[in-house]
């Protein structure tokens, strides 16, 4: 089966609840490992074979890695049916793929410099900021619950990621933008993530 290697309440998270989502938890081979944090806690794990000791980090059946967060989660639901997603061909695929990419590309750079008080004109120039991320977020949703359509995907799962964990602060402060982030954090309300997670935790702290 798959190996995914996992830090609780970290990047992977959002992996792990996905899996949860599509009821195919049983089917990978989750190893907790340790990372660095922000606060100076943690450290690299030599059981980690990531070339930069990160999560999410996948093998797949083949022997082969795939890194980061959205290659992972397009990864994983493809080999289980698409549950959470959109097949190559059919509506919305492209709408997926770009939300996806639009994610670590777009919304985790403009998010962090947000966070780290940085402003500069080459980084607002390349990545905007989070009131334009709010602005592409309200306008892709319309009057639709969810980014495509009636449809909860992981599109919503890893875009509103940031907002609904790490930094819920800096969610955009548009109505329709938090209503949606609320919606998600109804459906990740379905399956017992956090109860994993501090299990996860204890684990690790007691090696």
């Amino acid at each position: 089966m798959p190996i995914l290697y996992h830090s609780p309440m970290s990047r992977s998270t959002r992996v792990i609840t996905q899996l949860m989502l599509m009821d195919k938890l049983d089917a990978v081979d989750i190893r907790l490992v340790t990372i660095p944090r922000l606060d100076g806690s943690g450290a690299r794990d030599a059981a980690n074979p990531h070339p930069e000791g990160k999560v999410p980090y996948l093998i797949t059946d083949s022997g082969e890695a795939v890194r980061e967060s959205a290659a992972i989660m397009l990864y994983l639901d493809e080999i289980f049916g698409y549950p959470l997603g959109v097949a190559p061909g059919q509506p919305g695929r492209g709408a997926l793929l770009s939300w996806m990419v639009y994610y670590g590309g777009v919304v985790e750079p403009a998010l962090v410099c947000s966070m780290a008080g940085v402003d500069h004109p080459a980084m607002t120039a390349t990545f905007r900021g989070l009131t334009e991320v709010g602005a592409q977020i309200a306008a892709g949703l319309g009057e639709a619950p969810f980014l495509l359509g009636d449809r909860f995907t992981i599109a919503d799962l890893i875009m509103a990621s940031a907002f609904q964990w790490a930094a819920p602060e800096y969610t955009p402060d548009v109505p329709v933008v938090r209503d949606w982030v609320a919606r998600v954090v109804a459906q990740v309300g379905t399956v017992p993530i956090m109860e994993y997670e501090t299990r996860a935790q204890a684990e690790l702290a007691a090696r």
